[in-house]
């Protein structure tokens, strides 16, 4: 009993606890902090990744638009409904009725 005693009074056992859990709960960089920084930290990533992608991709296409003039013509009517003298166009829409 009086060995438990000694262990639970010891200054330096006692301070290395409190620091830990001063570190653990209490500190700035505290173990949730960090934990929801690494977590926000793997998603910034995954978006960079996607962003990265989708400006390859959109730079690709501008390379295509400037080289093709027949792509160039293709987006044109896409896009922004253009027409050649002559034509008529026909634009279909999709809406889906919802019951509330």
């Amino acid at each position: 009993m009086q060995t438990v005693g000694k262990i639970l009074t010891n200054k330096y056992l006692l301070s290395i606890v409190l620091f830990i859990i001063w570190m653990c709960f209490f500190d700035q960089r505290d173990l949730f902090n960090t934990l929801d920084q690494k977590a926000k930290l793997h998603e910034l990533l995954a978006k960079k990744q996607y962003y990265e992608r989708e400006i390859a991709i959109a730079e690709q296409e501008l390379i295509n638009l400037q080289s093709n003039s027949s792509t160039l013509e293709k987006f044109a009517r896409e896009q922004y409904n253009m027409k050649k003298e002559g034509e008529d166009i026909y634009i279909i829409e999709d809406t889906i009725l919802v019951n509330k």
